[in-house]
């Protein structure tokens, strides 16, 4: 019975101050600041998630210096090591709680994990923080992760209620959504909202819906109808809010799309395609008349997957 799940408690504990130190996941339990005696995220879907413990597992999460924690759901891990072997999803139990929390506008209890000494760590209470914000991003080891950013609340501030970007959007059945649902349900229709439907339609035509990297034309009518991806370079999607515009677009195929968007294909300076995973040059990206393409961009892309760029040979990065 101790070592089973408490039922959830948003907010304060009484009798535990911010800055507490607890010796052992056990104490943290015992005192109620964690309810769960593993795992990062302490909830579900149904109740919501009331605390997470941050213990470094995560190669994606990050304190940003405003003391802003973009925090990495669970999931999509080897067991028993730290690299992401497949996607992160929102079902996931812990993911799908904070989901809940947002909705909801609760406050969440944020322990932080801190090694003592390659035998021990000890736990420090943060204090209470909200979930300002959410998204799916493709992580450093190319796979699409879940994101929280969390703002720290003053001492006696309560968690503001929910706002309408957090609220339940109509959807034409008379079914009643969940919280979950309605969370997701928030994510893709901000993504969809985004993008600049002249910017896709601009840079498919000037292609002709022919990939800039392979140089495959897809056709999947007669007439020689193609289709393609407009990938954004810089993503256009939290964290990145990368812009819009042609200078920020390539049109790709499927497949060169989603190695692209995983970090699979970089390109150097020189506009030049590199291959991550197998470490060679794929080749020049065809570039038609009149499409600048910034190479800010290009490098800002190129930085998010640093351990893989590092590893490339030098006379290949200098093409």
């Amino acid at each position: 019975m101790a070592g089973r799940s408490r039922p959830v408690k948003f907010g304060p504990i009484p009798g535990v101050e911010e800055g507490q130190v607890f010796p052992s996941r056990r104490a943290l339990y015992d005192a109620g600041v964690h309810r769960v005696l593993r795992g990062g995220i302490a909830g579900g879907a149904e109740e919501g998630a009331d605390s997470i413990c941050m213990s470094g597992g995560y190669v994606d999460d990050h304190e940003r210096a405003d003391g802003v924690i973009l925090y990495t759901g669970h999931g999509g891990r080897d067991p028993g090591s730290t690299v992401h072997v497949r996607d992160q999803s929102w079902m996931a139990s812990g993911n799908a709680g904070l989901l809940v929390t947002a909705s909801k506008g609760e406050s969440l209890r944020v322990i932080e994990g801190r090694q003592i000494t390659s035998q021990r760590k000890e736990y420090v209470y943060r204090g209470l923080y909200r979930i300002a914000d959410y998204w799916q991003v493709v992580g450093r080891d190319g796979f699409l992760v879940c994101q929280f950013e969390l703002h720290k609340l003053t001492q006696g501030q309560e968690a503001p209620p929910a706002s309408s970007a957090h609220r339940a959007i109509p959807r034409p059945r008379g079914e009643e959504e969940t919280e979950v649902e309605r969370a997701m349900r928030r994510v893709i229709s901000h993504e969809i909202a985004m993008r600049n439907s002249a910017v896709v339609r601009q840079i498919k035509q000037l292609y002709d819906d022919t990939c800039q990297i392979c140089g495959i034309k897809i056709c999947v009518a007669p007439g020689g109808i193609g289709f393609s991806n407009c990938a954004h370079i810089k993503a256009i999607g939290k964290p990145y809010h990368g812009p819009d515009i042609v200078a920020n677009a390539l049109c790709l195929c499927p497949n060169c799309h989603i190695r692209f968007d995983r970090g699979a294909l970089v390109l150097t300076d020189n506009l030049f395609v590199v291959d991550t995973i197998g470490r060679e040059g794929v080749g020049a990206l065809h570039r038609a008349d009149g499409h600048h393409i910034s190479i800010e961009y290009v490098r800002h892309h190129r930085s998010r997957w640093p351990n893989r760029v590092d590893e490339l040979p030098a006379d290949i990065l200098s093409r």
